[in-house]
């Protein structure tokens, strides 16, 4: 492939004509992301209108949850490349393939993340988690675990639709979801309208019922869009080969998925060992952190499928554009959120909570996640421009190296020898997400100055 000079006004043009497509999908993308996370956000706020045991629980529920199904859910993503340069290509067999095997490893999948949640109560004791906090964790665990086959199968829809540019359907779907949720909450919680107050199990329930409400809505809205590629089963979409293929392309995703969340989680258990209140203010900022984080995901998000139309319609120089613009959008809204968080720790915290002692342990996080978030943001739009691209196995190296190999041994260091307490393991995040965020860049420049190609999963990957 050959890459030719444009014209300084036809670039600009170009770059304009861009930008606004990656926006079309990025704030849909963005929309969706939030409401996903409100969920979480929601069952937080709420259930800490309860008490900070209660709080704890439903965190660290969530916390074992994400850490449980991550692998999976990233496996999933490698429908952003497949469907992606599919209709960069306008290939529609191609793109049915795609659908209906995302379909059926995430049924399979769904089996096997439901089996690690049934002995939590075990497992957090292991991580020597507070003792008033694990019951009420495993339960919210044993609850949630009846919501995993509808939340995979969301992320295949998702996914796809993301990638035909049909993103209405999603976001009304999780507009309608985040009402249910709220509602439900407010009734199951605190015994609302004749119902029992079930406090934590109530949380739980209707988090379950919102999922599957999820799933069932979307593919009400998303039917005539859908129905082309799950209408009748293709027969090539079984053979087990390009099923292997898929996952061989999926799997490296899911573990650099789950290597993030993993050292996130691993921190916020080591973090249990300080206390319940520790825990529900690592959560706290957490949370904060992770709705900002939302932005550059769907806009890493947006750049996959944008990179991945270029590519299949071999356009390198559009496929280097929304790389570019990607970064740039990303990094100032980042550079924007990291000020505020930097001078309103407190105001933020006090969002979620009245307890003046979790106030002021959730303020001293707050500023060290506006820094760590920065560099979040650019490692996870490299992730997404590589997945565009169809590389996946290379970024495994750099989440592995800079999660595990720096950011949880600072993170140790620094929490448990320097006298810096819960603060000290947060600066272990910003060490690992700079080191990874440098690592995907230079790949990206990398593989731009190479050349790249379409993918297919009837060819090994």
């Amino acid at each position: 492939m050959t890459e030719l000079a444009l014209p300084a006004e036809t670039e600009r043009a170009a770059s304009a004509s861009e930008w606004r497509a990656l926006v079309s999908i990025a704030v849909p993308v963005v929309i969706v992301q939030i409401g996903l996370m409100l969920m979480g956000v929601v069952d937080t706020l709420m259930i800490g209108h309860v008490s900070a045991p209660a709080l704890a629980s439903v965190a660290l529920g969530n916390l074992y949850f994400y850490n449980v199904i991550v692998l999976a859910m990233g496996a999933l993503m490698a429908l952003d490349p497949l469907v992606s340069q599919g209709v960069g290509a306008r290939d529609h067999a191609a793109i049915t393939r795609a659908v209906q095997r995302g379909v059926m490893l995430a049924c399979v999948f769904a089996v096997a993340m439901v089996l690690p949640m049934l002995p939590a109560a075990s497992v957090l004791r292991l991580f020597r988690q507070p003792v008033e906090v694990v019951p009420a964790a495993a339960t919210y665990l044993h609850i949630s675990a009846a919501s995993v086959l509808p939340f995979l199968l969301f992320v295949v829809l998702r996914q796809s639709l993301q990638a035909l540019g049909r993103l209405t359907p999603i976001v009304i779907t999780m507009v309608a979801a985040n009402a249910l949720n709220v509602g439900l909450n407010w009734v199951l919680i605190f015994g609302h309208l004749g119902a029992p107050a079930m406090g934590v199990a109530g949380s739980a329930w209707a988090t379950v019922v919102s999922r599957w409400a999820m799933l069932v809505v979307l593919l009400a809205l998303a039917w005539r869009d859908l129905s082309p590629h799950l209408g009748t089963l293709d027969r090539a979409s079984r053979e087990l080969r390009p099923l292997g293929r898929m996952l061989a392309l999926g799997i490296p995703i899911g573990v650099q998925q789950f290597l993030e969340v993993s050292a996130f989680g691993a921190v916020g258990l080591l973090t249990g060992t300080f206390g319940a209140r520790q825990v529900a203010a690592y959560q706290i900022a957490l949370n904060l952190a992770a709705l900002t984080f939302m932005v550059p995901f769907g806009v890493a998000a947006a750049a996959a499928v944008r990179v991945g139309h270029a590519v299949g319609a071999v356009d390198v120089a559009r496929a280097r554009r929304a790389a570019r613009i990607a970064y740039t959008i990303a990094g100032t809204f980042m550079s924007a959120t990291a000020i505020v968080f930097l001078t309103l720790p407190r105001e933020l915290a006090s969002l979620y909570t009245t307890d003046v002692e979790l106030v002021a342990l959730t303020a001293a996080l707050i500023p060290i996640a506006g820094i760590f978030q920065v560099f979040d943001g650019a490692q996870t739009v490299g992730a997404g421009v590589l997945r565009g691209l169809g590389d996946t196995r290379v970024p495994l190296i750099a989440m592995l190296s800079g999660y595990w190999l720096i950011g949880v041994p600072v993170s140790v260091v620094l929490g448990f020898y320097s006298g810096l307490g819960s603060r000290g393991m947060w600066y272990g995040f910003v060490a690992g997400l700079a080191s990874v965020a440098i690592f995907l860049l230079m790949r990206v420049r990398t593989l731009f100055r190479r050349g790249v190609s379409r993918i297919s999963l009837e060819t090994p990957v």
